[in-house]
């Protein structure tokens, strides 16, 4: 871990509680990024609107933090794009197979309890492990 910074994956890790809390509070829904963006296809008349703005609002959080002052860390990809592009659609397949992401079962299942986002945030972590493993390690990429 060369970029450890610990008040700010604090600050970013209570907003993103926050958030997802609020979300589910003010909307009745659950923050899972997944989900958000696979009720897009085919679209649902009336959910359109709010699932356009949700990763709209992620993605132009990044030039807003960038405007108030905030720097970021240099991003350094070692995989190739045919490395990333297969990973994509693993990641991708995994989350449907789950029926959720990280964010959907890691923030938001396990803040409220459910003993089936604990299992699949567990299956995750432990694909992750391996998969740095067996990449870094065994077949040396």
């Amino acid at each position: 871990m060369d970029n450890l910074t610990p008040v700010s994956a604090l600050f970013g890790g209570l907003l993103i509680g926050t958030s997802a809390a609020l979300f589910l509070v003010l909307n009745g829904r659950i923050a899972g990024i997944s989900g958000i963006l696979g009720g897009l296809i085919p679209p649902e008349r009336g959910q359109v609107g709010w699932r356009l703005a949700f990763p709209a609002g992620m993605l132009v959080s990044t030039p807003i933090y960038l405007m108030a002052g905030g720097t970021l860390p240099p991003v350094k990809i070692g995989a190739s794009l045919p490395v990333l592009i297969v990973a994509g659609l693993i990641v991708g397949f995994g989350t449907r197979l789950g029926a959720g992401c990280t964010s959907g079962h890691g923030v938001c299942g396990i803040g409220r309890g459910s003993p089936r986002s604990i299992v699949a945030t567990l299956v995750f972590m432990a694909t992750a492990v391996t998969t740095v493993f067996l990449a870094r390690h065994v077949i040396g990429m």
